[in-house]
């Protein structure tokens, strides 16, 4: 199993598709994923208000799966170091705090302007948009990035998906490039 260690902010786990992706690359050991209870909050309060067609026991069923099949994932003790973090919205510092703790190296999150290079390069983290993460891990090692999105999309069924139904739904995740990326690879999914 890799050193490299990330948190994942809450709004890559909001929606279902990619964090189910996010999870499958998990798996691969080319990194820790990490993230803390208050994370697991976050998303999914903020996923109860968008759908009230799930239940709160659907939402921690899902958090439960991902603490058991994720090694070492839950990041715990980091509450104290939150009031000496600096961030322009404060309600992020425990990601931060999260990510200090777990020695993570990277803050995968679609909010990037919250989390100021400035403020992080104190503690040796940076913050990356996830497509831009998953087009890292693709260079650590595309078979295993390959594998895990070929694992994910035989994974739905629930409608089953074509490889191109697959990419789509992966677009309208914001990951643009690693669908471009996966496109020419689409024979091994």
């Amino acid at each position: 199993m890799s050193n490299f260690a990330v948190v994942y902010d809450a709004c890559v786990l909001y929606p279902a598709p990619l964090r189910d992706f996010l999870m499958w690359l998990a798996l691969t050991d080319l990194y820790r994923a990490k993230w803390s209870e208050k994370i697991h909050q976050e998303w999914i309060r903020n996923l109860i208000a968008e759908r009230p067609d799930l239940t709160i026991d659907q939402l921690n069923r899902t958090k439960q799966l991902m603490d058991n099949n994720v090694r070492d994932a839950l990041v715990t003790g980091y509450e104290y170091l939150i009031p000496a973090l600096d961030l322009p919205d404060p309600n992020d510092r425990h990601v931060l705090a999260a990510a200090i703790r777990s020695h993570s190296s990277l803050i995968v999150t679609f909010n990037l302007k919250d989390f100021p290079a400035r403020e992080l390069a104190k503690y040796d983290i940076e913050a990356i948009h996830p497509d831009d993460f998953i087009l890292d891990v693709f260079d650590l090692d595309a078979s295993k990035v390959l594998e895990a999105a070929a694992s994910h999309r035989r994974s739905l069924k629930h409608p089953a998906k074509t490889v191109e139904d697959y990419f789509d739904t992966l677009l309208r995740q914001g990951i643009p490039e690693t669908v471009s990326t996966l496109k020419s690879m689409s024979f091994a999914l």
